[in-house]
């Protein structure tokens, strides 16, 4: 199921962006949509064929995106308006590169509120302790990164069942950066290169089996937490890089039921975009259409103390990237 699309005054920045849609009952396939929320099926401008998808295009990024160009601006091409379609998550990654502890207040405040026994010095010492922690890190650290299930993406609409085994799930609104050409071993400096785009992510988590209670030692359980079925949504629209002028200063807003729980820009970030991706390309090898989700900021349910609950409905935008709107639904006991 699904529930309405968020509105938004704007959809997305640039004259075009890339989407994967269906008709009712029809298959998937990969479209190009314009503001007006017009779109062009693109199986049958550039290939004319229906095993064409968002990641063969990305596959071919370089010479694909001035076609892309050309169709945006090309009142002769059939065009139909959005709502007559369903929109699915923009692309199937082969891999999720996923990023944690990566925006400055957000670990700042985890520092704070994770007070060491005895430790009785005031809120303010602690925090620019932290803050000392955060710039030295950010200069000499590396990012921590780590891999998600193509599985757990959803689309950017759909509901989102929340198992029966997961006591506490969690909100955590992402930029995801989405691969354009092979990166292995890229420089910070070219890495942004290798970028065809930008999405929207939502990377709910279990707070409680983030880490093992069987066997403290091993540590972090990302695959309980993280991967159950539709624990990413994702979307609605890959927007080229052409279009975003500055990855690392967006705004992120999540809300809850109509309240603002996250409100940060990027540039709060740690480690930026081009960072992400070149550290995740040093071990990895990245491939078109795989994602590098970047971390999420301040404004967790855990922060709060409210958790997602059956009905909640979650409002994600991001500044030129669109909104995602999705609903909370609890596993029925079988």
């Amino acid at each position: 199921m699904s529930v309405k699309p968020a509105p938004a005054s704007a959809p997305f920045a640039g004259p075009f962006a890339l989407a994967t849609l269906s008709a009712p009952d029809g298959p998937a396939f990969p479209a190009l949509v314009t503001p007006d929320e017009l779109v062009v099926d693109l199986r049958t401008v550039l290939d004319d064929d229906d095993r064409l998808t968002v990641r063969r295009l990305l596959e071919g990024w370089p010479a694909v995106l001035p076609r892309l160009r050309a169709l945006a601006g090309d009142g002769s091409v059939e065009r139909r308006p959005l709502a007559e379609f369903r929109v699915h998550a923009p692309v199937e990654p082969r891999q999720v590169f996923q990023s944690g502890a990566n925006y400055r207040q957000h670990v700042i405040d985890l520092h704070v509120a994770h007070r060491a026994p005895g430790d009785e010095r005031p809120e303010e010492e602690r925090r620019a302790e932290a803050a000392e922690i955060m710039d030295r890190r950010a200069a000499d650290d590396l990012p921590y990164v780590f891999i998600g299930l193509p599985s757990a993406i959803t689309g950017p609409y759909d509901d989102v069942e929340l198992p029966a085994w997961a006591e506490k799930p969690d909100w955590e609104l992402e930029l995801a950066a989405v691969i354009g050409r092979p990166a292995h071993r890229v420089s910070v400096e070219e890495a942004l290169e290798y970028v065809a785009g930008y999405t929207i992510a939502n990377d709910l988590t279990d707070r409680a089996t983030v880490f093992r209670r069987d066997m403290p030692q091993i540590g972090t359980d990302w695959l309980r937490s993280k991967n159950a079925p539709g624990f990413t949504p994702l979307g609605p629209w890959i927007v080229p890089t052409e279009a975003i002028a500055n990855p690392d200063d967006l705004r992120l807003v999540l809300k809850l039921n109509g309240e603002t729980m996250q409100d940060e820009s990027t540039k709060d970030m740690i480690f930026n975009v081009a960072r992400m991706v070149s550290y995740a390309s040093q071990s990895a090898q990245l491939l078109p259409g795989d994602l590098v989700l970047t971390g999420s900021p301040a404004g967790n349910g855990m922060h709060w103390g409210r958790l997602l609950r059956d009905g909640d409905v979650m409002d994600g935008s991001i500044t030129g990237l669109g909104a995602q709107r999705t609903r909370c639904v609890a596993e029925v006991a079988s």
